[in-house]
């Protein structure tokens, strides 16, 4: 008997109206119906070609067959023996990364730079791995040259800079690496109208015509920012996909799990990181997964995509979908999230009506 087993680096999810299949090794995904899905689980249950054919009826036949070969086609999956299915393991889901922190933002403030020695000796001590530096209005360059300098012998694996668009950053840009080869991703805001033309950088850089004002800017959803690789997609199946071991410091120097949460625990000023991390609600969003959001359980994309816990429909309860999440899965449509009438309360409640005319 011929049987069809999908690889272990495809994992494949249902949506309430479609469902996806997520090429982990090639970093790519396919929609597919939801009639396919079924008929995969039968598959990777060591049901025959022919079990499935005699159990949706002789009707269904050439579906069945048009599935298996597309899927053949992709290559998501191959012909096997009974046998052979024991070659094939399932992918082990557990999640781990070998550090008490994964992530860091801290608000730039005259406050925080005074502070900085400290924070980073405390990132250190917690192996952190990547840190998001934000600054709202405009920074001197010694203040960058600073920040690079404090976190140059560091084992942070990356460093993004969002800063305040001034000629002298481009200037500098250049000089970047020289300071820090860490640095991995900048993004200028406040650039309409203003000279791009910059040198050759090591790193993307991305410019934004309007001003970010504060953290407010943070937490749109949408498909530019699906990720489909193998550590995000298990990050996600176990953890929250945006606050799991992530910490923040907003610009009075208040711990936080994000400068856009109003909740805070404890001032750099008094708190070191570590104490914050051992209060007893610190983690209180790190487990929450897409599965168990609303709305969210029902997408097709909830694995790829990422989440924001500060921002949400209903303020009164935490598993209520991404305010700024534009995406029905019952419909499969897109639409302006910042448009939708039932949106508009939450809008008015976290005051985002500037951010939104801004943006428009």
């Amino acid at each position: 008997m011929l049987f069809f087993k999908t690889h272990t680096n495809c994992k494949i999810f249902r949506g309430s109206n479609r469902s996806i299949i997520l090429d982990i090794q090639r970093q790519d995904y396919t929609l597919i119906p939801n009639s396919m899905f079924d008929i995969i689980e039968l598959l990777n249950k060591r049901k025959s070609i022919n079990d499935i054919k005699m159990i949706y009826g002789l009707e269904n036949e050439q579906i069945i067959d048009e599935y298996i070969e597309f899927l053949n086609s992709k290559e998501f999956g191959l012909y096997v023996d009974y046998e052979e299915f024991d070659f094939f393991p399932e992918m082990n889901n557990t999640f781990e990364i070998p550090s008490n922190l994964s992530n860091f933002v801290i608000e730039i403030s005259a406050f925080n730079i005074t502070n900085l020695k400290k924070i980073i000796n405390s990132l250190e001590n917690l192996m952190c791995r990547n840190i998001q530096f934000i600054a709202y209005e405009e920074l001197e360059i010694n203040q960058i040259k600073n920040i690079l300098t404090l976190t140059k012998n560091s084992d942070f694996m990356s460093i993004e800079l969002i800063v305040h668009y001034s000629e002298e950053i481009i200037k500098f840009i250049k000089d970047i690496d020289k300071y820090n080869f860490r640095v991995t991703e900048l993004l200028i805001h406040n650039s309409k109208n203003r000279n791009k033309i910059i040198d050759l950088a090591s790193f993307p850089i991305t410019f934004l015509d309007y001003k970010i004002n504060n953290f407010s800017h943070c937490g749109k959803i949408g498909n530019d920012y699906f990720s489909v690789n193998k550590e995000k997609v298990l990050e996600s199946l176990n953890h929250n996909s945006c606050l799991n071991k992530k910490i923040a410091i907003d610009k009075d120097g208040n711990i936080k799990n994000c400068p856009a949460i109003s909740q805070s625990f404890g001032n750099i000023k008094n708190t070191t990181l570590e104490e914050a991390l051992q209060h007893k609600d610190f983690k209180k969003y790190w487990n929450i997964t897409k599965d168990q959001i609303d709305i969210c359980k029902d997408c097709e994309f909830r694995h790829i995509c990422t989440d924001c816990r500060a921002y949400i429909e209903d303020p009164k309860n935490q598993y209520s979908k991404p305010l700024k999440c534009g995406y029905d899965p019952y419909t499969n449509q897109w639409e302006e999230w910042s448009t939708n009438p039932l949106k508009q309360k939450a809008i008015q409640y976290y005051g985002m009506q500037e951010l939104i005319s801004k943006t428009d």
